[in-house]
C-alpha cells in the first residue's frame, strides 16, 4: 500500500524583503485507498503544499520531510515525482501551444509506464475516459487547454488522472470556476478512480460543494501555514456552519 508521509514541511517564497515562510510544520500522512480533504481560506498556504508536493521551484522547502514508500521526494525532480506516482491537478491548468492533447497524453503515460502503450488499446481507453467525462472526441486533436473553458481544462486534468492512475493524487480546488454540471461530471471521474481503492487522495478545497459529492475519509482544517484541526467528514460541515475565523483569528494548531 502506497504511503505520502509529510512531517514537520516548512515552506518559504521569496518576497521583495527576503524570504517569506508559508508552510510552517505540515504533518499529514496520506495512504493508499484514502480521501483527505484540505480546507481553509485564501492565503492560509493550501496551494502552496500542493505546488511543494510537485516540485515547482518557486517554493523552497526549509525543513521537513516527504517521503513516498519511504523513498525521499524531495529529491527527485519533478519528472521522477511524476514517474513515481504523484499527480497534481492544477488549480489554474496551463496552455500548451503546438502540443496536441493525444500526444500529450500518450508521451505522459509512455514516461509514466514505463513503455508506449499499445496503440490499439490506448485509444480504445482515452475514448473510454473521455466519453465518461463527457468530453468531445475532437478535443483530442486540440492543443492542451488552448481556447478550453475553465470546465474543459478540468475535465482535461480527470482525464488524465484516470488514464495515468497514479498512487497519490492532489487536486488544487479542482472545483474552481465549475457550474453544477461540470461540477458533477469532474467528481465523477474522481469517485472512478477513487472506486478502484489503487489511489490516495489530497484534495484542497475552500468549499463544502465538491465534498457533496466526493466524500472525504478526513477533513484538516488549514490555517496560517499549518493544519489547525483534523477530523472526519463531519467537520466539514462545521466549517459550512462556523467558517475558518477561529482558526485565523486563534491560531489554532494541531
Amino acid at each position: 500500500m502506497a504511503t505520502l508521509e509529510i512531517h514537520d514541511l516548512h515552506v518559504s517564497v521569496e518576497a521583495e524583503n527576503g524570504p517569506r515562510e508559508i508552510l510552517k510544520g505540515v504533518d499529514l500522512t496520506i495512504k493508499q485507498g484514502e480521501t483527505h480533504a484540505v480546507m481553509g481560506p485564501n492565503g492560509s498556504g493550501k496551494s502552496t503544499l500542493a505546488y511543494s508536493l510537485a516540485g515547482h521551484p518557486k517554493y523552497t522547502v526549509t525543513g521537513g520531510t516527504v517521503t513516498l514508500d519511504g523513498e525521499d521526494v524531495l529529491e527527485m525532480s519533478v519528472d521522477e515525482r511524476a514517474r513515481a506516482g504523484v499527480f497534481l491537478a492544477m488549480q489554474y491548468p496551463v496552455e500548451v501551444p503546438g502540443v496536441s492533447v493525444s500526444n500529450f497524453l500518450r508521451t505522459s503515460a509512455t514516461a509514466v509506464r514505463g513503455e508506449a502503450p499499445k496503440l490499439r488499446t490506448w485509444v480504445k481507453e482515452v475514448k473510454s475516459a473521455m466519453e465518461q467525462l463527457q468530453m468531445d472526441p475532437a478535443f483530442a486533436e486540440r492543443n492542451v487547454n488552448e481556447g478550453f473553458s475553465g470546465g474543459e481544462k478540468k475535465r482535461h486534468e480527470i482525464l488524465q488522472l484516470e488514464l495515468l492512475k497514479p498512487k497519490i493524487a492532489i487536486l488544487d480546488e479542482t472545483d474552481s470556476g465549475l457550474d453544477v454540471d461540470a461540477l458533477r461530471i469532474v467528481s465523477e471521474g474522481v469517485n472512478r478512480v477513487r472506486g478502484t481503492g489503487e489511489v490516495g487522495t489530497l484534495l484542497i478545497t475552500h468549499y463544502t460543494r465538491i465534498l457533496r459529492y466526493i466524500k472525504p475519509d478526513f477533513v484538516h482544517v488549514f490555517a496560517n501555514g499549518r493544519i489547525a484541526e483534523s477530523g472526519g467528514a463531519e467537520l466539514a460541515d462545521v466549517l459550512e456552519n462556523e467558517g475558518y475565523d477561529k482558526y485565523v483569528k486563534g491560531g489554532a494548531s494541531a
